[in-house]
């Protein structure tokens, strides 16, 4: 389970032009929980190349993260806040965002089990397997979908229908960055808090950070003349609109255009 911060624009930005200073150190923060490691994905302004950097290591001490957050990286990016789940370890092959072929992914949530995830893979798409995690087997689906239709949405929106009807109770909370489009996934609604993992990390639930509590899974976004944001819950979503329950959508890479998909 992790947090997530997406956007779109019409010229390169940094993470800290996304949030401002105040919100990203709330964001940032949230390695309290959030802290088995990080990841950003991005286009190359100037060739459009898909671009990554992850690492199992918090970002609050990773020097990296600290330096890239300020670089006006590119038009389209996403960073990436990782909390492992139980079981799954902490390392660099099960850090997000995933990468293949031009496309990046990011999940927060938990689909369980995993073999029975596993099982939705084809030979060939079991083989690239390089970590542990549900995410990554989240994001291999995905991609075989997209290669079988041969679109990008229509194989997104095949691998969330089958995964909604498989895997009713998980979270399937995700960004997906393609050559040309950022899709932004928030379907939760049957998926719990796992607030008991939570309160082993503090000592009372005053302590948790903001929204963790009730509502985890929450997404909002924010539309400006020149952007699309969107963010996982845990800073004070002032200015910012929730993304409604079991939805999916698209932002164009070139436009800017947001459409919701039909699923």
């Amino acid at each position: 389970m992790c947090r997530l911060l997406g956007y779109v624009a019409r010229q390169p930005l940094s993470v800290i032009d996304v949030l401002g200073e105040d919100d990203f150190e709330a964001f940032t923060a949230l390695t309290a929980v959030h802290g088995d490691g990080w990841g950003m994905a991005w286009r190359d302004p100037t060739d459009h190349t898909l671009r990554s950097v992850t690492s199992a290591v918090s970002a609050l001490r990773d020097p990296a993260y600290a330096r890239l957050t300020q670089e006006r990286l590119g038009r389209a990016g996403m960073v990436h806040l990782r909390w492992a789940s139980p079981g799954l370890r902490v390392a660099p092959e099960n850090t997000h965002p995933f990468v293949e072929d031009g496309y990046a992914f990011a999940h927060n949530g938990n689909i369980s089990p995993i073999d029975r995830l596993e099982r939705l893979l084809k030979p060939a798409t079991r083989a690239a397997l390089r970590g542990s995690t549900d995410s990554e087997r989240y994001f291999r689906f995905a991609l075989q979908c997209i290669a079988e239709r041969g679109d990008d949405e229509d194989g997104l929106r095949w691998a969330l229908d089958v995964l909604t009807r498989e895997f009713p109770e998980a979270s399937l909370n995700a960004f997906l960055l393609t050559p040309t489009h950022m899709y932004g996934v928030h379907i939760n609604s049957r998926a719990s808090t796992p607030i008991q993992g939570l309160r082993k990390l503090f000592t009372s639930d005053d302590e948790l950070p903001y929204r963790h509590t009730d509502d985890y899974f929450a997404m909002d976004f924010r539309l400006t003349r020149n952007a699309v944001h969107v963010i996982s819950s845990g800073i004070d979503p002032q200015g910012w609109t929730p993304v409604p329950d079991n939805t999916a959508a698209s932002v164009n890479l070139s436009t800017l255009e947001l459409r919701r998909l039909s699923i």
